[in-house]
């Protein structure tokens, strides 16, 4: 008994140290302000409790993430700089966790940091056109990862938003373009295509 008990005990450890949350989208300028999203890229739910995030800072507690909740797999929240309410109807938004308000605000070359309950580092995106010649400016339009650049902190592997791609993009009522909300992870599948016509169907 005492061995299925301990067997049950280090398949839960198993399952926590798999649990990882990536930042998978950003916009460090818009014509409605700025946003982070970050997702739940592993197959375990991950209790968001007492998570933080911070820009160039790099200080754990900067703003508080455990309005999150528990995140399921492949789920994803947004945090951005105006009220959650205005974010959610400028975005067109419905089922999606947004938290506003926060005001360690991005710059054109800056950091994203994501810290979980113990203050330890879990996800960083350095980035900046200025000092990164050749990658992208996420102004007015949102950046996302290619396959494999999650978690990598290489901004090379980060592309543009652009509307109807198959990240599943649109246009705000602002004239941003970008997908908050719900993060497609490899891009360019068929199946992949119609979760774009999904996510555009769930937005409507």
């Amino acid at each position: 008994m005492r061995t299925i008990t301990s067997l049950i005990a280090l398949t839960g450890l198993a399952t926590a140290a798999n649990a990882q949350v990536n930042i998978t989208e950003w916009m460090y300028s818009g014509g409605f302000g700025e946003f982070v999203e970050f997702t739940n890229t592993s197959n375990a739910p991950v209790d968001m409790t007492g998570w933080s995030y911070d820009d160039d800072s790099r200080l754990p507690g900067g703003f508080d993430l455990s309005g999150a909740g528990t995140l399921q797999p492949g789920e994803s929240f947004v945090i951005c700089e105006e009220t959650a309410a205005d974010f959610i109807t400028v975005w067109g938004l419905a089922g999606v966790t947004v938290l506003g308000e926060y005001t360690n605000n991005l710059g054109r070359n800056d950091e994203i940091n994501l810290f979980d309950n113990g203050a330890n580092l879990i996800d960083r995106l350095t980035y900046g056109d200025e000092n990164f010649p050749g990658s992208i400016r996420a102004q007015n339009f949102s950046g996302n990862p290619l396959p494999g650049y999650e978690g990598a902190n290489d901004v090379t592997g980060w592309v543009l938003s652009a509307n109807g791609d198959t990240y599943g993009s649109w246009t705000n009522s602002f004239g941003d373009v970008g997908n908050p909300g719900v993060f497609v992870p490899a891009p360019a599948s068929a199946a992949l295509l119609g979760l774009g016509a999904l996510i555009a169907r769930r937005r409507r």
